[in-house]
């Protein structure tokens, strides 16, 4: 059986909070909201998910949200301007990649790819 990709989720424990932060500060496109929000990133589905308990908080998990961006200096300096705490950029061969956090914790990574590479 063919599997096919649904969406990528994240738990949240204050849904108005999270939903602005998406949507007011990395700009993602709101797509709808019933019990969790949708968000289109580039035709996948990201949905925001109430947390039933505090242990799904808190970026415990390993999976992490990347978004490529196209000059990774600006989108820091973009989110540090909207009280955004992000880590510096790192090069990593093939590109720079650094990240911040959205309200509860989860992790969200810039990626940036190097000219040629």
């Amino acid at each position: 059986m063919p599997y096919h990709l649904d969406c990528v989720f994240y738990y949240v424990s204050e849904m108005e909070r999270a939903i602005r932060f998406y949507r007011d500060v990395l700009g993602l496109k709101f797509v709808s909201r019933d019990i969790v929000a949708r968000f289109d990133i580039d035709g996948v589905l990201l949905e925001l998910v109430p947390a039933a308990s505090s242990n799904k908080l808190q970026g415990s998990g390993n999976a992490r949200l990347c978004l490529r961006v196209e000059n990774m200096e600006q989108a820091l300096q973009d989110l540090r301007a909207l009280g955004v705490a992000t880590s510096p950029a790192e090069n990593k061969g093939t590109g720079a990649l650094a990240s911040a956090r959205d309200p509860d914790g989860n992790e969200i990574c810039l990626w940036q790819y190097f000219s040629g590479a």
